[in-house]
């Protein structure tokens, strides 16, 4: 496991030096470091700490998180397809903060108030907590199986989706765009107002979620197993499915609906250190923060200075996946 997250590591720091590199001005690893260090140029300070810097922050925490909300969401569910954006828990937390903006700020996105900023991530969590109530009661029928689960979540996703594209409709011109691309999946003009808002959160949920990685490891050998060992499986089973839509929440909250990471990185996770929680959770996040460090910088720069949705480039390496996982079902 030490040496699997090591060369994780070493292509997470590649990727945000190459991050770091691409863009309308140029900075060499070297000028990074110096800059870090406080030698940079008022050029470079500008580029690195006020726009670069945090959001490559923001990709990361984003990337961990939702990376974190599939592994959970995947042993609790005993379902491989399992991941916050399929089964519209992104989606129910991104109608949440598109309906809560617009009745606190008007129509009007772009000046949106510090006070709004710091409470969207709670604001996104109780959406996806509307979200995962909806589709388990939906999916109940004398109990829950993997694929009404999967069905009724792919439902309310399409639902939810629906009405953000009409709460768009009610913002004003000006916008409209910027709205669009965030409920796309995108973290353009993300600020270190939005990193101080979510970090704290995911780093908490994500040190709880560790911490619960025995629980996890007990639910892959079935619920009469978990009875055997002691565990109170539908509380324990609760408890872990909200730390997910609470990473899930407040990853959406500042980037929007992005799919396919909860379902790809724990997949990529098992295939490299099996599937023991408290190894996979960790390397399931690191998978997770490569992947939307690597998409965000192809989102940068494959089109400048046209900028593409995180989202669509996240799921254009996603959706070949799913389908195999579909196939392989």
């Amino acid at each position: 496991m030490k040496k699997v997250a090591c060369i994780l590591m070493i292509i997470l720091l590649a990727a945000i030096f190459l991050s770091m590199n691409l863009g309308t001005l140029a900075i060499s690893p070297l000028e990074f470091i110096s800059t870090l260090m406080g030698n940079g140029t008022a050029q470079s300070n500008i580029a690195v700490f006020t726009l670069r810097l945090p959001r490559l922050v923001i990709a990361m925490l984003v990337g961990g998180a939702l990376a974190l909300s599939g592994t959970i969401l995947q042993s609790v569910t005993h379902n491989d397809l399992a991941e916050p954006g399929i089964l519209g828990i992104s989606a129910g937390a991104t109608l949440f903060v598109v309906v809560y903006i617009y009745m606190t700020n008007g129509n009007n996105y772009y000046s949106m108030p510090l006070l709004s900023i710091f409470t969207m991530p709670f604001i996104a969590m109780c959406g996806g907590v509307f979200a995962a109530m909806l589709v388990y009661l939906l999916a109940w029928k004398k109990g829950v199986s993997p694929t009404r689960i999967l069905l009724m979540g792919i439902s309310v996703n399409a639902a939810f989706s629906a009405l953000v594209i009409v709460m768009q409709l009610k913002f004003n011109i000006k916008d409209f765009n910027r709205i669009l691309m965030w409920t796309s999946g995108s973290i353009w003009g993300s600020s270190w107002n939005y990193v101080i808002a979510v970090c704290p959160i995911i780093l908490i949920v994500a040190g709880i979620t560790l911490y619960k990685s025995r629980y996890l490891d007990a639910f892959n050998l079935g619920d009469e197993t978990c009875l055997g060992l002691g565990i109170h499986v539908e509380k324990q089973r609760l408890s872990l499915i909200i730390l997910s839509v609470a990473l899930a929440g407040a990853a959406t909250s500042v980037a929007g609906s992005i799919s396919f990471v909860g379902l790809i990185a724990p997949h990529i996770a098992r295939r490299l250190v099996g599937p023991k929680h408290k190894s996979l959770l960790i390397i399931a996040m690191l998978v997770g923060m490569i992947l939307v460090v690597v998409a965000d910088m192809i989102a940068r720069n494959l089109f400048a200075p046209i900028e593409l949705y995180l989202g669509i480039v996240v799921s254009i390496i996603g959706v070949p996946y799913f389908i195999y996982l579909i196939l392989k079902q």
